[in-house]
């Protein structure tokens, strides 16, 4: 029986196909009786030329190759490109704008520094004058405003709330430090709500909200296109309810009783992970009602592409285009996030506009869901269930029980959750500086190494302090970052010391090292100088663009993979496959470099050199991919995920340097492709190349390595060329109420 509606009981006996038309109506249009068809040889209708059935077989099967070879590329591209896209757009040169603040003091001295205030930066800040310095404390912790000024008499108390966002506090005092003091005040600092000692970096509401997002996204996603019978109301929401459960779960106790970053009522924490993976997933629901498989397009843009930059977690809402300031007060990431970090470290004050936002997205998205498929159901009682796309997820033959079946589904999700948490917030939530090369320079040999024994003993283990004879060859080893800085000692020539950083190198570093000698200046009375011998430019003032085309490249890599193997397996073939994702990686390392350069600005120039390494390294990412794939079918994303991403990101050093982070990433950054593409892409922009030797040397042994592999398992286990699911895929589970479907996602459907 076909999708159209069809009666097989209206044929008649014997089998012979006619059209039955009812009594007293015309024939349908294309209908027409074959008693008057002039050129008829005598058979009905229904008894079809083979020649004519052939050509339309082959058109129809021509269409669908296309179709699926379109799908294979269109979907990685569109992926990639948002994501490389939304986040360059968003955090590649975090500048203050409109930045909430307040002064406090005497009404005319408060009034004469707001009106100096703005004139310095117009687009800066949002300035506003209180009345007393406790209303200004208290808009500084309830984060109504991003920090606080308290002019006295001579003096001014600058407050922040380092709880609210590392990166916010030190864009606020970075902005206002300056004006206090050039307008001849004496300046005091003070954090109102400084970071546990669990966690120094500000980190872990961020990666928890990163991953219950996408605990609450996935499942329903996959359930789609393996198991859509799943996705019946009445059995989606108490399986949405029960997985909640089971993710809160299980970040809680990651992020808590084994990393011990969690603070506040447990109670509290994990009602609030509850109510967002639910949140999430019903709205995850609505739109595969309405989307069918471009709903997981449609939920990363949301929640990931515009979400994580307005959320305020990793980088200051404040700091970025007024748009995310906006999607602030409603998208379901932000809301997530800010409940979160207003229980660990806010004792829950004003977690309340933040549930809200949480529960009525929930509840609409439910009534939204009911609304559509009763409205469905009324136009067309008898729908054709919507298709099984994806048989199995390990890549054999569909599974015989419901049990294994489901028990995938539930562990493709629930591996990649406990990944995301433990290795990216493992790596990152403590980032505590251990065995930092730094550089000693003194008036004499004997000298710098009495420095070196003396600053040893005082910072045992935070640093690998070494003393070397002079200062040219100081600046030559922090340029090319055999080390992370250099302290030259005061000496005849030079009353003050100098420190040398390398900010392109590692701003993460630069920040560290200049703030603790700083202080061990300030504690030896010695006047320091800083001198960064390679300033990061205002396109990249993050430092994070070779973080963000390294991951693009990587992505591009390992997607092609993946969707082409179940979008149109008929590519899986060596000889098919090789040339496909040549192509592929020369298209997207350009399409790439484009979002960066022209479109975002975040790149200028340096396109050959960066186009010909990402090529390189999303074949190395494809062919990794690839083994994988051939392995564990669709999940394969698991090991591959976990080995390009949730390990590569920390052991990159792109968005903080290795030497803060545990020993382990130390090592997989000298060996995983990750580390080669970002370190790469800094070599490129900001230091001549030098290191992309060795990059390309990586990317060549994982690609090489990884296709002799596939060679030899296609050896044994051949990869036959025209794998395809028949057309429209398979039926879902008979038992199954048929789903609403828009009409464009209907194929037809032959049992």
């Amino acid at each position: 029986m076909s999708s159209t509606e069809e009666n097989p009981n209206t044929h008649p006996p014997g089998g012979d196909l006619r059209t039955v038309d009812e009594p007293g109506k015309d024939p349908a249009p294309g209908t027409e009786k074959a008693g008057t068809d002039k050129t008829s040889t005598g058979k009905a209708s229904g008894a079809e030329d083979p020649a004519v059935a052939e050509a339309a077989a082959r058109k129809r099967a021509k269409a669908e190759t296309i179709g699926r070879y379109t799908a294979m590329f269109l979907m990685p591209l569109i992926m990639v490109g948002m994501m490389v896209g939304g986040y360059l757009a968003a955090m590649h040169s975090p500048t203050p704008n409109n930045m909430p603040v307040v002064v406090a003091g005497a009404p005319a001295a408060a009034a004469e520094f707001a009106q100096a205030l703005e004139p310095a930066d117009p687009d800066a800040v949002d300035v506003r004058t209180v009345a007393t310095a406790e209303e200004a404390q208290r808009l500084v912790v309830d984060r109504d405003v991003a920090g606080a000024v308290v002019l006295g008499e001579g003096n001014a108390s600058l407050y922040t709330a380092g709880a609210a966002g590392a990166s916010q506090a030190g864009a606020v005092t970075g902005l206002l430090a300056p004006q206090i003091m050039a307008q001849g005040y004496e300046l005091t600092a003070e954090d109102l709500a400084p970071l546990p000692e669990s966690d120094k970096s500000g980190l872990g509401a961020m990666f928890m909200t990163t991953a219950l997002i996408m605990a609450g996204y996935l499942p329903f996603s996959l359930t789609l296109s393996n198991s859509p019978e799943l996705l019946r109301f009445r059995r989606a929401v108490p399986l949405l309810a029960g997985w909640a459960a089971l993710a809160a779960g299980l970040v809680w106790a990651v992020t808590g009783p084994v990393l011990g970053v969690v603070q506040g009522p447990a109670w509290a924490v994990l009602g609030i992970c509850w109510l967002g993976v639910f949140a999430v997933g019903a709205v995850q629901l609505l739109l595969t009602r309405l989307l069918g498989p471009l709903a997981i397009i449609a939920a990363m843009f949301l929640l990931m592409v515009l979400g994580v930059p307005a959320s305020n977690m990793g980088m200051s809402v404040y700091t970025m285009p007024d748009l995310y300031a906006f999607l602030h007060s409603f998208l379901p990431t932000p809301a997530l996030g800010e409940a979160l970090r207003s229980v660990m470290y806010f004792d829950g004050a004003g977690t309340g506009p933040y549930l809200l936002v949480l529960a009525v997205g929930a509840a609409l998205a439910l009534l939204l869901t009911l609304g559509f498929d009763a409205n469905k159901r009324r136009k067309n009682p008898n729908a054709a269930p919507p298709v099984v796309a994806v048989q199995s997820l390990h890549g054999g033959p569909r599974p015989k029980t419901r049990f294994w079946r489901y028990a995938a589904l539930l562990f493709f999700p629930f591996a990649m959750v406990a990944m995301m948490i433990s290795f990216m917030l493992g790596a990152m939530f403590e980032p505590t500086p251990h065995d930092m090369p730094v550089a000693v320079v003194g008036a004499t040999a004997d000298a710098g190494q009495e420095a070196v024994d003396r600053l040893d003993s005082g910072m045992q283990g935070l640093f690998e302090l070494s003393a070397v004879d002079s200062e040219q060859e100081a600046r030559t080893l922090v340029g090319d970052r055999t080390v992370t800085a250099a302290l030259v000692l005061p000496s005849e020539q030079n009353s003050s010391a100098l420190l040398l950083t390398n900010e392109a190198g590692s701003s993460s570093a630069q920040q560290l090292v200049s703030t603790l000698f700083g202080q061990v200046a300030a504690s030896e009375n010695m006047e320091l100088e800083t001198e960064n011998v390679a300033p990061l430019p205002g396109s990249d003032s993050a430092g994070t663009v070779a973080l963000y085309m390294a991951m693009g490249w990587m992505m591009a890599g390992f997607l092609i993979i993946v969707v082409g193997a179940n979008a149109a397996p008929a590519s899986r073939p060596l000889r098919k496959l090789l040339p496909i994702v040549a192509a592929w990686s020369l298209f997207m390392s350009a399409v790439l470099y484009l979002i960066a350069g022209p479109m975002v600005g975040a790149i200028d120039g340096h396109f050959w050199a960066l186009f010909g390494t990402g090529a390189v390294a999303i074949f190395a990412a494809a062919m990794v991919a690839t083994v994988f794939e051939r392995l564990i079918g669709m999940l394969s994303i698991l090991p591959v995920v976990a080995i390009l991403m949730f390990l590569g990101v920390p052991s990159s050093g792109g968005a903080l340097s290795i030497y803060m982070q545990p020993e382990a990433f130390r090592v997989l950054h000298d060996i995983l492709p990750m580390p080669a593409a970002v370190e790469a892409t800094r070599s490129i922009l900001y230091f001549g190349g030098d290191v992309v030797a060795g990059a390309l040397l990586n990317f060549a042994i994982w690609g090489a390595v990884s296709l002799g592999v596939v060679a030899v398992i296609d050896r044994f286990k051949p990869v036959g060329g025209n794998e395809t699911v028949p057309h429209g895929g398979a039926p879902a589970e008979p038992d199954a109420e048929p789903l609403a479907q828009p009409a464009e996602q209907k194929e037809l459907v032959t049992l």
